[in-house]
């Protein structure tokens, strides 16, 4: 799991993400809550470093011309 100071930036913490969880029926552990968090905060990473790298498609080359393009 992360490190606490890392949680300590004012965003989501384990505890409240368990709090959350609880809330809506999911009973799950700390550790586990953690580990939920930090997944999400890596696939969140991910999908702006995606959108934001992304090339702009009308000049991009497909690898194999299809029917689809």
């Amino acid at each position: 799991m992360e490190s606490d100071e890392k949680n300590e930036r004012g965003k989501m913490t384990a505890e409240k993400t368990l709090q959350m969880l609880k809330d809506e029926g999911v009973e799950v552990t700390l550790e586990q809550a953690g580990m939920i968090l930090e997944f999400l905060r890596k696939l969140a990473n991910m999908s702006v470093y995606n959108y934001l790298n992304k090339k702009d498609e009308k000049n991009s080359r497909p690898i194999r011309e299809s029917e689809y393009r």
